[in-house]
């Protein structure tokens, strides 16, 4: 099995023996809660349960102090009340006799899961664990934390694995200070954290929490922080960070052991985070993780008090481990102004330790998130009436997100491979399919004879077999496919299978060619454009369907859309002769008779980015030509900066990706572009190789497509000066329109709506009472009322949650009130 689940029923031990309602939150609830879904849901049967052991007192020495380690022996002997004022010398902690048997376990689960994970026995997994640790200093509890399962989980892979460069990604809502003061002045550990800050007035009310905090000595730029200013941010700002902070760093980095403090107090309806990430956003998040330090990712719990919505969300991050499709992002891919301006921030801060960002066009400013709190609101109580107000709306928005999300099924997990004389160089695993399906021969033929490179039979039989392969994947009868392509017909196959997408239900298609291919020049970004029909013109062509044929022609301004089978005709906005099924946006045929719609009231259909284009330029907001850049560092910055940014603002449900003639990509590069477009479509992707490419290549995209960690792409070089000048001016050019492209806040005092960019519009439009569709970066249409009061529930105004003050404070021995 690739996924272990580390798990003891005695972690449900500890509870709170007195009252104290800043304690109560933490309970057994959560760990119940969390694997009852996990085992509900299937997925504990999917993963290696490993029960956890105890950490041995050596082990827990490799962080903490011995005296520390007495200290908590001792709690097993006590009373109620003399563990109730040994509770009070720290900040928000409560002891109970079976806490130290507890928080050895918790220890012992992270140390079980490194050692199978570093040992081979499984790829990744997750120890479900109680009490957390990420608060927790070496001679001090802290924050419902025990001992710093993390921290001893790195030391111990450090000691005994002989590792020298470890990734900690902290996405609990609370800053981990307990891990940042270990490992403050250790080159050997990356620390990344995310939390709400609020300019300094949420817990642990530390300067060391903003993002100016970068480490002691040589562990300079090994610390990174991003502190979240305001409450409210949601998948976009997550997605936001991860792209422009954390994976350029990482990737430069180049980490040997990923471990994460999932924490899911960061994820919407918690009552500590006000945060409004849904919980298949850390199902994304870690499959992004997936692709550094090949695949050997280990979460460990943190914190999380919405039952709901932290047993969600342990689930979408086990799927994702376990390789299953993620599901889409829901809301619009647009960040938060506060949170470009902390992005912002933390990149200048990190600018003089890494390469990665030195090379990009960054002027260190005074953001708002490096001023200071005065003069700035202060954060409600969180016994008072508005913040009463804003917990029951936020449960009501988890209870609706909820109920969509169980009407969803997630897709088999399954990749097929057509590669014909290929086939049988390759070693791949045996859960992987080798299909040997074809289409129709006369769909497959009508479909030929648009080309005439497709006029042979042996590009003939190649098509129908890519044809096949994209039926079963928009029938969610496999997730992903690798075909092979004739060389003279991969533009005409990748043409036809375009078209094909399109006719057959894949309503936003992103297409990423590589090499000598260039865009059908029939291509639109809302498809190709659908033809009237007319079954006694010679111009007319028939395509075989299912359900009988669908005859077309065109041009036509007036024609109306109807069924195919009755002989009838539909409406087409543009005068073009295509092979389409019509697949119209809008009701068409009951509110537009005799005008023909411009392209803003279609929803964009097609995304085409090439990949060793001949210059780079923006030729629309939907066909975009870049260079292939010569270096690793080159490569990294165009797909985290460019060609990932959009694919998650496009949304697709489906990915085509052309390795065509003279692509150039080594076999790592192609692995890593083809693994990092799994995540915004699903796993829907269908991969055309070259029959020219090597079988090595082919397999290692199947490998890929399938869940595999991609191969290492080698040492990270520089970008070149003419690679990163492109960049730049391809995103100067595109960030107006796709705004997860974005690093830094926007300047000058603008209306809320405008930091919204598209979705702003639809606000203010909305006001207008017209009802009209509005167009959203890959979002379906839908009336703007309903627009309008999503964008108010996922980006609330700074001033509708502040949120409360917190629950812990900062080092031990020093407890600030909440204000």
């Amino acid at each position: 099995m690739r996924t272990a689940l580390v798990y003891h029923e005695d972690m449900t031990a500890p509870r709170l023996l007195w009252e104290d309602p800043e304690c109560e939150i933490e309970c057994p609830e959560r760990l119940t809660t969390a694997m009852g879904l996990l085992q509900q849901r299937g997925l504990e049967q999917r993963c290696l349960r490993l029960a956890a052991r105890e950490a041995s007192e050596a082990e827990l020495g490799l962080v903490h102090s011995p005296e520390y380690v007495v200290l908590l022996r001792g709690t097993q002997a006590l009373g109620t009340e003399e563990l109730q004022a040994l509770s009070g010398q720290y900040d928000a902690v409560y002891f109970h006799p079976s806490t130290f048997h507890s928080a050895r376990l918790a220890v012992g689960a992270g140390l079980q899961l490194v050692d199978a994970v570093l040992t081979g026995a499984v790829h990744n997994g997750l120890a479900l664990v109680r009490p957390p640790g990420h608060h927790s200093q070496r001679a001090a509890a802290n924050g419902f934390c025990v001992f710093n399962n993390v921290a001893i989980a790195a030391k111990h892979a450090q000691q005994k694995h002989g590792l020298h460069r470890i990734l900690i990604v902290d996405w609990d809502i609370h800053h981990g200070q307990g891990t940042q003061y270990i490992f403050e002045d250790d080159p050997s550990v990356l620390y990344f954290s995310w939390h709400r800050y609020e300019h300094g007035r949420f817990w642990p009310y530390l300067q060391e929490s903003d993002a100016v905090a970068v480490g002691q000595g040589q562990g300079r730029g090994f610390t990174v922080n991003l502190p979240w200013n305001q409450v409210g941010m949601g998948n976009a700002d997550y997605m936001a960070a991860f792209l422009h902070v954390l994976l350029p760093l990482a990737f430069e980095f180049d980490p040997e052991l990923v471990l994460v403090s999932a924490g899911f107090d960061s994820a919407i309806g918690d009552p500590e985070g006000q945060m409004q990430a849904t919980p298949e956003c850390f199902a994304h998040l870690t499959q992004l993780l997936q692709v550094l330090a090949s695949g050997r990712v280990c979460a460990m719990l943190e914190g999380g008090y919405n039952l709901e919505s932290l047993s969600e969300s342990v689930c979408m991050t086990v799927q994702a481990l376990l390789g299953d499709p993620a599901p889409p992002l829901s809301g619009p891919m647009v960040p938060h102004c506060s949170a470009l301006e902390s992005i912002q921030s933390v990149r200048a801060a990190q600018v003089p330790h890494w390469t990665s960002l030195q090379q990009q066009d960054l002027t260190p400013v005074l953001s708002p998130s490096t001023c200071t709190p005065e003069g700035r609101p202060s954060p409600l109580l969180s016994g008072g009436p508005e913040f009463k107000v804003a917990a029951a709306q936020a449960t009501a928005a988890l209870s609706a997100l909820l109920d969509q999300m169980h009407l969803r099924r997630t897709p088999p997990v399954r990749t097929a491979v057509s590669l014909t004389g290929l086939d049988a160089a390759l070693a791949l695993p045996s859960d992987i399919l080798h299909q040997e399906g074809s289409a129709l021969k006369e769909e497959t033929q009508a479909w030929a004879r648009l080309h005439e490179a497709l006029a042979k039979d042996e590009p003939v039989s190649a098509l129908g077999k890519v044809l096949y392969l994209l039926d079963r994947i928009l029938d969610g009868q496999e997730s992903s496919s690798v075909a092979a392509t004739r060389a003279p017909a991969a533009a005409a196959t990748l043409d036809m299978a375009i078209r094909c997408s399109l006719s057959r239900g894949a309503q936003r298609l992103l297409c990423v060619a590589v090499g000598q291919l260039d865009r059908p020049p029939d291509l639109t970004d809302d498809g190709y454009a659908p033809c009237v029909m007319c079954p006694s013109s010679p111009a007319s062509l028939w395509v075989p369907r299912r359900n009988g044929w669908v005859g077309q022609r065109g041009p036509g301004n007036n024609a109306r859309r109807v069924s195919s089978t009755e002989g009838q005709h539909f409406q087409h906005p543009y005068p073009q002769t295509l092979p389409h099924l019509p697949t119209l946006e809008g009701e068409w045929a009951v509110t537009h008779t005799h005008v023909s719609m411009g392209p803003l009231s279609l929803k964009r259909r097609t995304l085409w980015l090439n990949i060793r284009g001949k210059e780079a330029a923006a030729l629309s907001m939907f066909h975009v030509s870049m260079p292939l850049p010569g270096t690793t560092g080159g490569f990294l910055n165009y797909l985290l900066a460019l060609v990932l940014p959009l694919a998650y603002g496009f949304q697709p449900d489906l990915v085509l990706l052309a390795l065509g003639p003279a692509h150039g990509l080594r076999d790592p590069q192609a692995a890593l572009l083809a693994a990092l477009l799994r995540a915004p479509a699903g796993c829907r992707v269908l991969a055309l190789v070259d029959e020219e490419s090597t079988p090595q290549l082919a397999g290692v995209l199947a490998q890929v497509l399938h869940g595999e960690a991609p191969p290492c792409l080698g040492p990270f070089c520089v970008a070149s000066p003419e690679d990163m000048q492109a960049l730049m001016h391809l995103r100067g050019q595109l960030e107006p329109q796709w705004k997860l492209l974005q690093v830094a806040g926007e300047t000058g005092n603008k209306a809320p709506a405008d930091c919204l960019g598209p979705w702003g519009t639809a606000l203010l439009q909305s006001s207008e009472g017209r009802g009209a569709h509005v167009l959203g970066l890959g979002c379906c249409p839908e009336p703007v009322h309903s627009r309008a009061t999503r964008i108010v529930r996922l980006f609330p105004a700074p001033t509708s949650l502040p949120g409360p003050g917190g629950l812990k404070s900062a080092r031990v021995g020093v407890f600030t009130p909440q204000k």
